[in-house]
């Protein structure tokens, strides 16, 4: 595992000083792409909680429980306090709201935003984390919702790119059990979201 963050390390060297880069303000960003998984969250009809995602033994609630718990655990490496899972009885819609609310008023925090907390690739500050890993976590899972339940299954398209070329440089670091599976080579012609989810081992 050390040996993994050490190599994800180096390559946020190439690709995440651009990707933070681009992302200079962390609030707007993070806005940007939690409005798309918020939509893809309002569509779910409560039959739909159950239908299986593109995500091998995930279904709808298990995408939602995934995001929740990554806020959840930032919310608690700032604020202090316990990050716990979703559990059977919550309900995930307002589970999000709440983690996302938070999350949004911690990217208005500049004394939060600053405070180190441990991220996937050790010590870093609590905005670089929501910036590069949260975002970009938060951007891929809303397509995997949006397709498990029928939803508008469209991205933003700057969000996209700056993800997409903030991983292009770890390609070979990223194909690791529980990070990324292998890449799909896309069909002729591919927009920028279908190359984006190819390149992420998804088949849009």
């Amino acid at each position: 595992m050390a040996d993994l963050s050490n190599r994800l390390n180096t390559g946020q060297e190439a690709g995440g000083r651009a990707y933070a880069a681009a992302m200079t303000d962390v609030q707007d960003a993070y806005r940007q792409i939690s409005n798309g998984f918020d939509a893809a969250v309002r569509a779910v009809a409560p039959d739909k909680w159950a239908a299986q995602s593109p995500c091998e033994g995930w279904r709808a609630r298990d995408v939602v429980a995934h995001v929740v718990e990554g806020h959840r655990g930032v919310i608690a490496a700032v604020r202090g306090g316990e990050s716990k899972p979703v559990s059977a009885d919550e309900d995930p819609r307002r589970a999000w709201e709440e983690a996302s609310r938070r999350i949004d008023e911690i990217t208005g925090d500049p004394e939060a935003l600053a405070k180190d907390i441990d991220g996937p690739t050790g010590k870093m500050p609590a905005g670089e984390v929501i910036g590069r890993f949260v975002t970009m976590d938060l951007l891929v899972h809303t397509w995997d919702l949006a397709r498990a339940v029928g939803a508008d299954e469209r991205l933003d398209e700057v969000s996209v790119r700056r993800a997409y070329e903030a991983l292009k440089p770890m390609d070979a670091m990223i194909r690791q059990p529980n990070i990324f599976g292998p890449k799909l080579d896309p069909p002729p012609g591919a927009d920028l979201q279908t190359e984006f989810l190819y390149f992420l081992g998804r088949q849009a």
